[in-house]
């Protein structure tokens, strides 16, 4: 478990989308619910940057229903639906009105291990516990409920720990975004070098 059991701030939240995907490296993702707890240490993220990039949702000024979480304040959790089967969890990044998001990729679990595999209906591994965006939301039991969470207090946050030392990050394109043309080959994935749960290449 995290050194610190004090969720992020605020404050924390509120920088562009590339600067904080590298600052969440490391921390702590917890979701406490009536069946119990989960935690996990983020190993894996990716950076969209909003209105110029058009990766993101809300490329070229998109507001709509399911991503108007992005417009408002950082640290609140933007989940969204994906394949009609898939849930995806990020972090709302930079000020109100700059609609940039984290979405989270991977994480090795820390506590509620047992929970996160009934959660996922089968018998995995540790390091594959939450790998794999989809994986990450059902291990940890995020979905539509979560969505507009604020992430620095309350069921589902991010505790401050231990960030990755530079050296241990690598960077890559992000993944499954051909349509994006030039903003795919942007190097805003992020993850740890020696994490076995990383759920994409680990060339960077």
């Amino acid at each position: 478990m995290s050194a610190s059991r004090e969720p992020l701030p605020r404050a924390f939240y509120e920088r562009d989308a590339v600067r904080l995907a590298r600052a969440l490296l490391g921390r702590t993702l917890v979701h406490e619910t009536r069946e119990g707890t989960v935690a996990a240490r983020i190993v894996e993220v990716e950076a969209y940057r909003g209105p110029a990039d058009r990766a993101a949702h809300s490329y070229g000024g998109r507001r709509t229903p399911r991503n108007e979480v992005m417009w408002g304040p950082a640290g609140h959790a933007y989940v969204y639906f994906v394949y009609g089967m898939h849930w995806c969890l990020n972090a709302v990044a930079a000020k109100p009105g700059a609609p940039e998001a984290v979405l989270f990729r991977a994480a090795e679990p820390l506590e509620g291990k047992d929970l996160a595999r009934r959660r996922r209906g089968r018998d995995v591994s540790d390091e594959g516990l939450l790998r794999g965006p989809a994986n990450l939301c059902r291990a940890l039991g995020v979905g539509r409920a979560q969505n507009g969470a604020d992430l620095t207090s309350g069921g589902l946050v991010i505790l401050a720990g231990d960030e990755v030392p530079p050296r241990c990050i690598r960077a890559s394109p992000r993944i499954g975004v051909d349509y994006a043309g030039d903003d795919a080959l942007m190097p805003w994935r992020f993850f740890v070098a020696d994490s076995p749960a990383v759920s994409g290449r680990r060339r960077g």
